[in-house]
């Protein structure tokens, strides 16, 4: 076993083993349904159902060299992808959500996709100009990009909160990589987290009670596999965290948005030492 794909209940703590493969698997989101994910290994796209985990590939065209920052829209009609097949670095495209071809949204590059607007409108994402990695939004037809955050360290991995008001995301701006949040309007940015850990990849629930986070040792700089690392819960303002999983994982465990529709849990991905 090289990756292990699971589910952890909030409710009850308990975590269940859905697949597990010698594959190196990433970065679980939830189907609109509730009863499938959709993960990324091997520059492909694939969907397994919770029932019956068998990988099914997702047509995407083209485009054979994803990373791991996919998602769905919030009707679950398309997928947000990011490739560099293209152009030898990450765009972002969108595409049907049973396959298809992909349509250009970025021209911008790199920039990987990290979330969804709530009324589906726009894109959130990290896009890297001249070596600084900063805060964009874009509508979902492309057009002009909009910038969040202005080279205060290194700012990435946002996500927006269900309402809409705000984009969640990491930020260096204090050293230590820690969690913040910015108007998605644009504004100033607040702190969320002022840990010992390195935290990364904030993710709010559907519901708006929890924000998950991925936290590293502090000492710990960009965000590797193959670490001990803690899934860390807390009130969307940074209030009662806590760690509900201590694990060997790191990046593609929870890069992009993974709670279950309902709020009541979580995908992500462990990984067994190679």
């Amino acid at each position: 076993m090289r990756s292990s794909v699971e589910v952890f209940t909030v409710e009850t703590g308990e975590t269940r083993v859905v697949w597990q493969t010698d594959r190196l698997v990433e970065a679980p989101n939830f189907t609109p349904d509730g009863e499938g994910l959709i993960l990324n290994g091997d520059g492909r796209l694939f969907r397994i159902g919770l029932a019956n985990p068998v990988p099914e590939v997702i047509d995407t065209g083209f485009a054979t060299l994803l990373n791991n920052d996919h998602g769905l829209s919030p009707d679950g009609g398309r997928i947000a992808i990011s490739d560099k097949t293209a152009f030898g670095k990450s765009a972002i495209y969108t595409l049907p959500i049973g396959g298809g071809e992909p349509r250009l949204v970025t021209r911008n590059l790199p920039s990987y996709w990290h979330g969804w607007s709530p009324d589906g409108a726009r894109l959130a994402y990290c896009g890297i100009r001249d070596q600084v990695f900063d805060i964009y939004t874009i509508g979902v037809d492309g057009g002009e990009e909009t910038r969040l955050t202005h080279g205060e360290g290194r700012n990435d991995g946002p996500d927006y909160s269900p309402d809409g008001r705000w984009i969640y995301f990491n930020s260096s701006r204090t050293g230590r990589m820690q969690i913040w949040r910015v108007p998605a309007d644009g504004g100033v940015a607040e702190r969320i987290t002022d840990s010992p850990y390195a935290d990364w990849f904030p993710h709010p629930s559907p519901d708006g009670r929890h924000l998950l986070v991925l936290s590293y040792d502090g000492d710990v700089v960009d965000h590797p596999r193959d670490l001990t690392v803690r899934l860390r819960l807390m009130d969307p303002d940074g209030g009662h965290a806590r760690a509900v999983l201590e694990l060997f994982g790191g990046q593609g465990t929870i890069n992009v948005p993974n709670w279950s529709p309902d709020s009541r849990c979580f995908a992500f991905v462990r990984y067994a030492p190679v």
